[in-house]
C-alpha cells in the first residue's frame, strides 16, 4: 500500500463529521427496520440487516455502536439506547460458556458504559459502576475458562470449535480477561485453586504469537513473516501443535486478511495494556522484558505485512492467497476494485487493521522508535481516509449499512452477490461497522485532544 507521509489526523477532520452524521441515521434506521426477534443482526443482503452465523458474537457490535456515537457526539438518545439494550439483552453474553467471543460482545457494552463513568461523561451512582464491574469480572472469568494446555507448558483460550482449536480472533477478545483482572477479580477452579486471569491472558498472547503468525524462520514452506493463520489445531490429548487450519479463509497456507486484522489490533491493544501492569505482576510469566518483546514481535510482523500485501489505498482482498486474485495482476500497486469480476475485498479487515496500525504506531513513538512509530501511523491513516470516502462509505439513507463491501464467510457462500455482479459487493456487516466507528471514534477524539482511547482508561486498576 501507499503511505501517505504528509497525511494528518486535521486532514480527516471534516470527513470524521460527516461520518458521525451518517452514523447516527444508520443507527436509527436499525433500531426503527431491524425485527430483534430473528436474532443479532449480523450482515446486510441487498442493504437490509439479516442474521446468519455460528453463534450470536455481533449483539454486542449492534449495541456497542451506540454506545460510541454517543461518546463521539454527546447525544444522549444514544447513550440511552446502548444502556437500555445492555441491560436488558446482554445479560446471557456473560454467562456464555460455549464461544471465545467475550471480548467483543461485553467490553463493547458493559465495558464502554463503565470507561464513561469512569471519564465522567456518563452519571453513574456506585451501584450501576458495581453492575458494570460484576459483568465485566464474571465476563473475563467465563472467557478463561475454555483453556486447552499445550504441550510446551502453555495454553489458549479454545473457539467454539472445540478444546482442540486456537481461532487468531481471540487475541481481541482478551481484553476481557484484562479488564476481568483490573478489577481484581480470579476464576477459581477445581479445589477452589485460583487461576490468575493475567496470567492466562498473557499464555494465550503467547500461544497465538507462536503458532498463528509466522515470522519467515522456517516454520514451513509458506512461512512467510507476518502471515497469519486463522485457525491452529492441537491434540488434546497430549496438547501437540498438528497442523494450521483455516475456516473462513481459502486455505491453511494464505492469510485470510480480518484474522490477520484481529492480530494487528489485537497485539496492539495488549501492548498498550502491558504498560498498565506493575512489572512484578508478570514476573511469573516471563516478565515484563518477554512478553512486551513477544507482543511488540507479532504486532510489527502483521502490521508490515498487511501492509506489503494490501492493495495501494489500504483495502485489502478477503484472502491473499484467494484463486483468482492473479488475475488481478499485482493488486497491490493500485487501488482495490470492490466491483471486480474475481475476487472481493474486505473493508471489515482494513476497519480493524487501521486501528491496529495506529495503535501500534502511538505505541512505538511513545517508546521511543519515533521512525517506526511514524510509519504504522501513517499507514493507519492512509486506510481510514480510504474507509471515509466513496466507495467504502455508505451514503444510500435505504441502506442499513455504513460500511460497504465487508465479507462474512466467503466458503460457505454466505455472502450476498448483487446481481450482475459476480463476487459479494456492496453489503454491510455489523463487525465492520462497529470497527469503523471505533476506528473513527479514536481519531475523534485525539482530533479534540480528549483523553487518549483504550479499552482500559478510566477503569480504576484494582488488582
Amino acid at each position: 500500500m501507499k503511505i501517505n507521509d504528509e497525511l494528518g489526523v486535521t486532514d480527516l477532520e471534516q470527513s470524521l463529521e460527516q461520518f458521525w452524521e451518517l452514523s447516527a441515521r444508520k443507527i436509527k434506521r436499525i433500531r426503527k427496520e431491524y425485527d430483534t426477534s430473528q436474532g443479532s443482526p449480523v450482515f446486510t443482503v441487498e442493504g437490509k440487516y439479516t442474521t446468519r452465523g455460528w453463534t450470536e458474537w455481533t449483539q454486542g457490535f449492534q449495541f456497542g455502536s451506540e454506545i460510541l456515537q454517543f461518546d463521539a457526539t454527546g447525544d444522549a438518545e444514544f447513550l440511552e439506547m446502548g444502556r437500555k439494550a445492555t441491560v436488558q439483552k446482554m445479560a446471557p453474553h456473560i454467562t456464555h460458556i460455549g464461544v471465545h467471543d467475550h471480548g467483543f460482545n461485553n467490553v463493547s457494552t458493559y465495558g464502554a458504559l463503565r470507561r464513561l463513568a469512569g471519564e465522567g461523561r456518563v452519571e453513574a451512582e456506585d451501584w450501576e459502576k458495581e453492575f458494570y464491574e460484576l459483568a465485566l469480572k464474571s465476563t473475563g472469568a467465563v472467557q478463561a475458562a475454555r483453556w486447552t494446555e499445550t504441550a510446551d507448558g502453555g495454553g489458549f483460550i479454545y473457539s467454539f470449535n472445540g478444546p482442540h482449536s486456537l481461532f487468531v480472533d481471540t487475541i481481541r477478545t482478551i481484553r476481557a480477561l484484562a479488564l476481568s483482572h483490573r478489577l481484581g477479580h480470579l476464576l477459581y477452579g477445581e479445589h477452589d485453586e485460583p487461576i490468575s486471569l493475567l496470567g492466562r491472558l498473557v499464555e494465550h498472547a503467547r500461544s497465538t504469537a507462536k503458532y498463528s503468525i509466522y515470522y519467515g524462520e522456517g516454520r514451513d514452506s509458506y512461512d512467510i513473516r507476518g502471515r497469519t493463520v486463522h485457525e491452529a489445531v492441537f491434540n488434546t490429548n497430549d496438547g501437540q501443535f498438528r497442523c494450521p487450519n483455516s475456516q473462513q479463509g481459502y486455505s491453511p497456507f494464505s492469510t485470510w486478511t480480518r484474522g490477520l486484522a484481529w492480530a494487528m489490533c489485537g497485539f496492539a491493544e495488549q501492548l498498550e495494556f502491558l504498560n498498565e501492569i506493575d512489572s512484578a505482576e508478570l514476573e511469573p510469566y516471563g516478565g515484563y522484558d518477554e512478553i512486551e518483546a513477544m507482543m511488540r514481535k507479532a504486532a510489527r510482523a502483521t502490521c508490515d505485512f498487511y501492509i506489503d500485501h494490501t492493495s495501494q489505498d489500504g483495502i485489502p482482498y478477503w484472502d491473499t492467497g484467494a484463486p483468482l486474485l492473479h488475475k488481478l495482476g499485482d493488486y497491490t500497486a493500485k487501488p482495490a476494485d470492490p466491483y471486480n469480476d474475481y475476487e472481493p475485498v474486505d473493508s471489515s479487515a482494513a476497519a480493524i487493521g487501521a486501528q491496529g496500525l495506529l495503535r501500534l504506531g502511538h505505541y512505538l513513538e511513545a517508546q521511543g522508535d519515533e521512525s517506526e512509530g511514524e510509519k504504522y501511523w501513517q499507514a493507519g491513516l492512509a486506510v481510514t481516509r480510504t474507509l471515509l470516502g466513496e466507495p467504502y462509505l455508505s451514503t444510500d439513507e435505504d441502506h442499513h449499512g455504513l460500511l460497504l463491501h465487508s465479507v462474512y464467510h466467503r466458503p460457505n457462500g454466505w455472502d450476498h452477490i448483487p446481481e450482475g455482479e459476480k463476487i459479494p459487493c456492496g453489503e454491510s456487516s455489523m463487525w465492520g461497522d462497529y470497527h469503523v466507528r471505533e476506528l473513527a471514534l479514536y481519531l475523534t477524539r485525539i482530533l479534540r485532544e480528549a483523553p487518549y482511547y483504550t479499552f482500559f482508561s478510566a477503569i480504576k486498576n484494582k488488582s
